[in-house]
């Protein structure tokens, strides 16, 4: 069974209490359980990872190699800005990443329209709710 990673950034464990009228009213635990149980349907072993600490994401970026199949990130507000969160990726491009936002980012601040971290995934979902993570799986298996 192909093996996939689902990487979350600074704040997404606020779900469900921060800014309400964007991320919705579920909280992180029932979007995991949902995510965990379509990548399953779906074919997949999956594990999820969140952290609000940059190193400690960009530390398992560089431990995905040989350990998952692809990987779908949410990486926060630090899509807007980490350079150092870019070039990890592009440092382990033998592992897809999908890039995936529940709001739509391109409809926010004007800070929040740029992704750092595009370039160096296969692809950007966005504005979905969690149903982004869902897509973001659905993108993993048509391409792993």
């Amino acid at each position: 069974m192909k093996k996939i990673l689902v990487m979350l950034g600074p704040n997404l464990n606020m779900v469900g209490t921060r800014e309400k009228s964007i991320y919705g009213e579920e909280n992180a635990d029932t979007i995991n359980t949902d995510i965990k149980n379509f990548a399953k349907d779906a074919g997949f072993d999956c594990d999820i990872f969140q952290s609000n600490h940059e190193g400690d994401l960009i530390d398992k970026i560089h431990g995905v190699m040989g350990v998952y199949d692809g990987v779908v990130l949410n990486a926060g507000a630090l899509t807007h800005y980490s350079y150092a969160l870019r070039d990890a990726i592009a440092s382990v491009k033998s592992v897809p990443f999908v890039e995936v936002h529940m709001s739509n980012i391109h409809s926010r601040e004007e800070f929040r329209h740029t992704s750092v971290i595009s370039a160096v995934c296969v692809g950007q979902i966005c504005g979905f709710g969690k149903k982004s993570y869902r897509l973001g799986i659905q993108a993993l298996k048509d391409l792993i």
